[in-house]
């Protein structure tokens, strides 16, 4: 089953490490990939289910440059394969000596609505990919080819990633810290309660900058939560009441309401009000008629 556009949008909008928070209340502690950045130009949080492909060790006689001329090659088919929507993850052992991709592969992602690309490798055409409107976190910019040190062997398979287990379908999401991978079972709770966190910490922030010491505000006492629930009734309050304005003044809203039928009253003999006025015509016409 495919997650839910709420879950994404809460994973997305919370912070690597919010989510590495919550992962360790559920005893995870191991989900932040290692050695990884974003190497793309900021932007924001990548999101997205884990489409794997594996690399081992390369070896000389089969790692040649004709090999790409098969559309089966497992590098190839995981750039033309993984859906949209998901981020292809490389396992190639945080091994950054060659490249495990460069500009036109990603390009190509990017097109076919792909999330993003991680890897734990090197990328080529670093510079270019610094300029890009598009999700790429690798380990460091990497002239050689790929197949100079990476075998490209599976595909969507469990693998290892900067030292974190990714299972195909796991949550992977980036922003400007890192990487972190949320298991598929655990996603609902944890964009829940990640969510949560993320609204406390707003309102701690405000508290800490209004000068209120750490003791008893981070984490809060009971008396920062009785402070923060007022806070938070208020906050949604006046955002309903914004969301009502907004739609008092939409101009479709206004629109639509100028289009809606007048309604008439009925006149005492039954007839409604427009009935009404037509009839002194209809008479006048009968008069001239005799």
């Amino acid at each position: 089953m495919a997650l839910s556009v709420d879950t994404l949008r809460m994973l997305g909008c919370a912070s690597t490490a919010t989510l590495t928070t919550q992962l360790f209340k559920r005893g995870l502690r191991n989900v932040f990939v290692q050695g990884v950045r974003r190497m793309s130009r900021p932007g924001p949080s990548l999101v997205g289910e884990a489409f794997t492909l594996r690399y081992i060790p390369a070896r000389e006689d089969l790692d040649v440059l004709s090999v790409f001329e098969d559309p089966e090659h497992p590098q190839r088919k995981a750039i033309e394969t993984v859906p949209a929507g998901q981020v292809l993850v490389m396992d190639c052992r945080r091994d950054a000596r060659a490249a495990s991709g460069g500009s036109i592969l990603i390009t190509r992602l990017k097109v076919r609505g792909v999330a993003g690309i991680v890897t734990d490798g090197g990328l080529r055409d670093s510079e270019a990919i610094a300029a890009m409107d598009f999700s790429v976190f690798g380990a460091g910019g990497s002239a050689p080819l790929n197949l100079a040190v990476h075998h490209a062997v599976d595909l969507n398979v469990p693998i290892g990633c900067g030292g974190v287990a990714v299972f195909p379908g796991d949550v992977i999401i980036g922003d400007g810290e890192g990487v972190v991978v949320v298991p598929r079972h655990l996603a609902d709770e944890v964009a829940r309660d990640a969510a949560e966190q993320e609204t406390m910490e707003r309102f701690v922030i405000q508290e800490v900058a209004g000068g209120r010491p750490l003791p008893g505000t981070y984490p809060p006492n009971a008396e920062t939560l009785a402070r923060y629930r007022q806070w938070r009734e208020q906050r949604e309050g006046s955002r309903e009441a914004s969301r009502e304005q907004a739609a008092d003044t939409d101009p479709r809203h206004v629109a639509a309401s100028a289009r809606r039928p007048t309604t008439q009253r009925p006149t005492p003999d039954g007839t409604s009000g427009v009935e009404a006025s037509k009839r002194p015509r209809r008479e006048q016409r009968d008069k001239q008629s005799r």
